[in-house]
């Protein structure tokens, strides 16, 4: 079990992953466990007094839901154990509201909760109808989406949100930059719908994942379905056509996690196998190639894994078993923790972590508390107190 502040930072940590290192923040959406939140002014979240009475992280085998980037795991609807009292919504001014939320998730620009009870609030930028509220204008303090009254996780992307109902549906809101909210093709540009709209033929949806053009659901029975851009093989059905309905990624039955990257994706399989499919120019699937596959491909020497988090800069880290951490892909800014700032086409473990209970592309969250960061810093996403990379773990002032 981990304590509130460790949930929290994850969360603030996913959201530095700024445009020029994801082509947005798709890939690396914020999301928790959290019963309240305090958000500000322009959608920026800020956080009140939490008392976490319960619940874990990242685990594909317990059921429970991922934080940060890390993907809704088990096959139980995602939306975690973890809940939490107290804290207050500002909404500008001197008023404040409580609003009691059970899961978060935040984009680039934009934010959506779902609160106990099933609705969805989302708040920030609405430029493609992401608010999901039937306008294009921006609001600072939470709107409802009309007609959504069961969700039980929400998921936001760069232009778009989706939410996963009660049953095993999705609803998806906004634009994308392709194909990607399931019932009709969309132009780069185009305002598919401000209001919420049912993805097509998926009835039992257990887990949900929004890269930057393509979304993925693992469902009740394991298998995983994907929609949305293709042009790398993302969506996992041995084309690279876009889709606008859900298609079926090839060979796979017992996902019980799915993570969607920037243009890539990966799944936990029930043996605790990873297999990976879509863009592999920066060796993001692991497999000891730098070729793209449009079918999913296992990763190397992994067994174990029980949690994965795809990153905003093409590389992808899984937690394992014993409490290692191994990282795969773009090493550009020491994001794989190793010590190095190489690429690599196979998984590599992160230096001196051996105790993790969670981990969220770049972060862990180590057993007795402590957060420990890798990787690019020029915001101080790292969190200790510098603005200097770092291609090994350091560890999170404060906590």
């Amino acid at each position: 079990h981990v304590r509130t502040q460790e949930i929290i930072f994850l969360m603030r940590h996913l959201n530095l992953c700024l445009i020029g290192s994801i082509l947005l923040l798709a890939s690396c959406e914020g999301r928790t466990s959290l019963d309240m939140l305090t958000a500000g002014i322009g959608g920026t979240p800020s956080f009140g007094e939490l008392t976490v009475t319960g619940g874990s992280t990242s685990s594909a085998t317990d059921g429970t839901s991922g934080t940060g980037g890390s993907a809704s795991t088990g096959r139980t609807k995602a939306t975690g154990d973890a809940t939490a009292t107290g804290g207050t919504l500002s909404t500008g001014g001197s008023t404040n509201v409580k609003l009691v939320a059970e899961t978060v998730s935040r984009g680039s620009g934009h934010t959506c909760a779902v609160l106990r009870g099933g609705t969805v609030q989302c708040w920030g930028n609405n430029n493609y109808g992401q608010l999901g509220n039937g306008t294009a204008t921006n609001s600072s303090i939470p709107a409802t989406v009309p007609g959504v009254t069961n969700a039980v996780a929400v998921e936001v992307g760069q232009y778009q949100s989706c939410a996963m109902l009660n049953g095993g549906t999705v609803q998806c809101w906004g634009g994308w930059t392709d194909s990607g909210l399931g019932p009709a093709p969309i132009l780069c540009s185009t305002m598919v719908s401000a209001v919420p709209v049912t993805v097509s033929s998926i009835t039992d949806a257990v887990a949900a994942t929004i890269g930057v053009a393509h979304m993925c659901t693992v469902l009740s029975g394991g298998t995983v379905q994907c929609w949305g851009d293709n042009n790398c093989g993302q969506l996992g059905n041995g084309t690279m056509t876009n889709s606008s309905i859900p298609v079926t990624v090839s060979s796979i039955s017992n996902a019980v996690a799915v993570t969607a990257g920037r243009i890539h994706t990966c799944a936990i399989l029930s043996d605790g196998t990873v297999q990976c499919w879509g863009n592999n120019g920066w060796d993001q699937l692991g497999n000891g190639t730098t070729t793209n596959s449009s079918v999913p491909v296992t990763v190397s020497g992994i067994t174990n894994a029980i949690g994965i988090s795809a990153g905003c800069a093409d590389n992808t880290c899984a937690l394992l078993s014993g409490g290692a951490v191994q990282c795969w892909g773009n090493n550009g800014w020491g994001q794989l923790g190793d010590g190095t700032m190489t690429n690599s086409s196979i998984p590599v473990t992160v230096s001196g972590v051996t105790n993790a209970v969670a981990v969220a592309n770049g972060c862990a969250v180590l057993r007795g508390g402590t957060v420990q960061c890798w990787g690019n810093n020029g915001w101080g996403q790292l969190g200790n107190g510098t603005t200097t990379n770092s291609s090994v773990p350091v560890t999170v002032s404060g906590f």
